[in-house]
């Protein structure tokens, strides 16, 4: 059995539907389909999950929602005049939609969690309809009735460890299993939602409750490249690669997943096929748990991201004194920050956070608490900092990789603010600034895919 997930511009009309209908067709392994909300028909326009967060906000704020209600109800209407439901057909679609102000929530949140969810609800039982209208066996799957649960977390939910038990008992089916992604319900039977990416962590847990041979993830582009193709013209498309480099590289920006969205499939060892909604014969990227490294090219990909900031603490004989980075650590804990990385020297040491984390407020408290705390000789905090990965299986067993690295950075004027590189030697972390982080992108590209 297959598991395929489709996202959300694969599903944003009829037109897409048809496309994602025929790749169904053409494989009667695919016995499992996870589908997201309707996306964008063009880039004017609006994602269905956006329209629903806006009925969501009026109905708590008690303004008028009617226009945001039919533009909703529309959406889904032209999926289903593009495959002749009839108006009784698409009744139950169209009542839901009114019903949603009307049913009691614990909270506000819960409210908010169930309005989004219903974008992959709708669109899940909808395309479920259409199959069967085209003579295909197929069936709707609520994720209760799937045996999914999840924590009681309406908007960041975790999946429940005995909910793989339970979805296993439909590895058998003949019929084809269409389950809405993103959400699924806590033990008071409550809808919660997963984080972003939360229809890829569907499909996860599904391939990994189901034992699939594959996990299909059909999106909109035909691979994963090794660079951002909005920073590097043409770069390499990956036909395979490891969990753990997609893990690096999306935790350095890669946006083709979110980072914790694989982790199910990564536990059930199952192995995932991202491949294009729109070129279905082009075979895609593989990421499984393991590949032969390729001595030519010991580096996968390399990526940047630019939402970071580092906090430099120098004091004289720090490393002598028993406990200074628990004080420093523990102020960070109480104010609600986490950190990333913590490269030091023998005096000093710089402490990665994500910028999204402070405020003005929490990065004075912080500042005011640390100097109490440890009577720093130097310290301050370092904006517009860009981490920038280089990130490959192979490089453990490659001799000179960091100087080349280092070298086509220097080579383009690059300052370096910080190196970091782990223990697995997976991959190298650079610290740059924000303005150099796209071009330490194209330099490190082209020393190690398009040199010579």
């Amino acid at each position: 059995m297959k598991v395929i997930k489709f996202g959300g511009s694969s599903l944003a009309d009829s037109d897409q539907i048809k496309k994602v209908i025929n790749i169904v067709k053409s494989d009667s392994k695919r016995k499992c389909i996870v589908v997201s909300a309707p996306g964008k028909r063009n880039p004017a326009d609006t994602k269905v999950t956006d329209l629903l967060i806006r009925y969501a906000n009026q109905a708590i704020e008690h303004n008028d929602f009617t226009n945001t209600q039919n533009a909703i109800i529309d959406r889904y209407q032209e999926i289903a005049n593009g495959f002749g439901i009839t108006t009784e057909g698409f009744s139950p679609i169209k009542q839901a939609i009114k019903e949603l102000p009307e049913k009691k929530y614990p909270n506000d949140e819960y409210l908010m969690a169930a309005f989004k969810a219903h974008g992959e609800k709708l669109n899940a039982q909808l395309i479920a309809k259409v199959l069967s209208i085209l003579g295909i066996k197929a069936r709707y799957l609520d994720p209760a009735d799937v045996g999914m649960i999840v924590s009681n977390v309406p908007d960041d939910a975790q999946i429940a460890p005995e909910s793989y038990c339970r979805i296993a008992k439909w590895k058998l089916t003949e019929e084809i299993l269409v389950v809405p992604g993103f959400f699924a319900y806590n033990s008071d039977g409550d809808i919660c939602t997963f984080s972003r990416g939360g229809s890829d962590i569907t499909g996860s847990v599904m391939a990994r409750g189901l034992d699939a041979e594959l996990y299909e993830n059909f999106t909109d582009v035909d691979a994963i490249f090794s660079a951002n193709p909005n920073v590097v013209k043409n770069p390499h498309a990956i036909a395979h690669m490891t969990f753990r480099e997609m893990r690096e590289l999306s935790y350095a920006g890669f946006s083709v997943f979110h980072d914790e969205a694989l982790i199910p499939a990564i536990q059930g060892n199952i192995s995932v096929n991202v491949r294009n909604t729109n070129n279905p014969d082009a075979p895609g990227t593989i990421i499984s748990s393991k590949i032969e490294p390729n001595k030519d090219y010991p580096v996968r990909g390399i990526s940047a991201s630019k939402n970071f900031c580092g906090l430099y603490i120098s004091k004289y004989l720090l490393n002598k004194e028993v406990g200074f980075t628990r004080k420093v650590l523990n102020i960070l804990f109480k104010n609600g920050v986490g950190y990333e990385h913590m490269p030091s020297g023998i005096d000093d040491i710089t402490i990665i956070m994500d910028e999204n984390n402070l405020t003005p407020e929490i990065e004075h408290a912080i500042m005011t608490e640390l100097q109490d705390a440890i009577h720093p000789d130097e310290m301050h905090i370092i904006h517009n900092y860009a981490i920038v990965m280089v990130v490959g299986e192979g490089m453990r067993n490659t001799v000179g990789v960091m100087a080349r690295a280092t070298k086509s950075l220097a080579n383009a004027g690059i300052r370096l603010q910080m190196i970091n590189q782990g223990a697995s030697e997976l991959s190298i972390m650079f610290g740059v600034s924000q303005d150099d982080a796209d071009k330490a992108v194209q330099a490190l590209h082209t020393e190690f895919f398009k040199k010579g």
